[in-house]
């Protein structure tokens, strides 16, 4: 695994790779470390990778160590995730984009992780109405109250109000900032922040000590909606980050629930954009939206845990029996099967393919893997 992450920290350190077309390398090669190898007819045929990108990488490449880069790299920033880990968020996997390193501080629940627990996106305007404020707190405390843990992105105004009534009803809530984990921002913030690594924990695509800058907070809407099960824009006009978040929600084929204002009222404009398109209004009654975002399936669930019992593996040659025994109905990335199997990738990948083919096993995005 510390190799794995090794190549992981160097890719993201190679400009002119950027997540879409750092995972385009990890889907055609099979590991970061088998794409850091491969020569430059190779990386050729990976799409994107034209001339100007091959130049630019096959320079920057010759001048970092993987392995010798993750230890230095580690003494300034020791709590972060690549997707070689198991606890890295699971449903970020899914995405097109997942950050290659993902930084974090705070009280981290393995079951949000894993996607066990819900996570719920509350996002909108940094200028709300009293109105947004409002239903932002009830909302979020309703939501927590329930079992679900409230994401946002500690920005002024919606953000901020979300994290707050999380907190205060004694649940949990996740930040992603658009700085390293230890730089806050806003600074009026700062109390808030604590709070949060009590209750939860931030994190951030960027390594300690990146302050902000206006590039840095549109990616990081792409997190917070990759994180989350569903999005919530509470108020937001015409031109504002919280429907970048709902962009990108819908693009990862998440739920957007939009909480309907005045027609003439400005800080709701984008909120009614969302209702028109078809995200789904929020409406008076807490409990539909609940039941919606699957509070009451959620507990219906836990009379059927024992029913799910693994069916036993039929016979099968001695490797692809070695890669099924690892694989069961909780998805898994492809880079953890290696690891828990120790074979080769081109060895796990075939024995992936056949058992697809014989039926057992079915790939799902972000080249996971899952038991039928």
């Amino acid at each position: 695994m510390t190799e794995e992450r090794a190549y992981w920290l160097a890719w993201s350190k190679v400009s002119g790779v950027g997540p879409v077309l750092l995972q385009r390398l990890y889907q055609h090669f099979g590991s970061p470390k088998t794409a850091w190898e491969a020569n430059s007819s190779q990386l050729g045929k990976v799409g994107g990778f034209g001339l100007q990108t091959l130049h630019k990488v096959l320079k920057q490449r010759s001048q970092i160590n993987p392995l010798q880069f993750l230890k230095q790299h580690e003494q300034e920033n020791p709590n972060f995730w690549t997707p070689a880990d198991a606890d890295y968020p699971r449903l970020l996997l899914e995405i097109p984009s997942p950050p290659a390193v993902l930084y974090y501080c705070g009280e981290v629940e393995l079951q949000e992780n894993l996607a066990q627990k819900p996570l719920v996106a509350i996002v909108g305007t940094r200028q709300p109405t009293e109105y947004g404020i409002r239903w932002t707190r009830r909302i979020s405390s309703a939501l927590v109250e329930n079992g679900f843990t409230v994401v946002s992105g500690l920005a002024e105004g919606i953000d901020s109000a979300s994290h707050c009534a999380a907190i205060k009803a004694g649940g949990r809530t996740i930040a992603a900032l658009g700085t390293g984990v230890d730089v806050i921002y806003p600074a009026k913030n700062r109390e808030l922040y604590k709070q949060i690594l009590n209750q939860g924990f931030v994190l951030s695509e960027y390594p300690t000590k990146t302050q902000p800058h206006r590039t840095h907070f549109p990616r990081r809407n792409r997190i917070i909606a990759g994180l989350s099960r569903a999005v919530l824009v509470m108020e937001a006009p015409k031109k504002s980050g919280a429907l970048i978040t709902a962009d990108y929600a819908n693009e990862f084929g998440r739920d957007v629930y939009a909480l309907p204002g005045r027609l003439d009222d400005f800080s709701s404009e984008g909120c009614l954009k969302l209702v028109s398109q078809g995200a789904t209004p929020i409406l008076k009654e807490l409990d539909e939206l609940l039941k919606m975002l699957g509070a009451i399936p959620q507990v219906s669930n836990v009379g059927n845990l024992t029913s799910d019992v693994e069916k036993p593996l039929p016979d099968l040659p001695p490797e692809l029996h070695r890669v099924m025994k690892t694989i069961s109905s909780e998805s898994l990335p492809f880079d953890l099967i290696i690891q828990q199997t120790q074979m080769p990738a081109n060895k796990v990948s075939s024995a992936l393919l056949q058992l697809e083919l014989m039926g057992l096993v079915t790939q799902l995005p972000g080249m996971r893997y899952q038991r039928n």
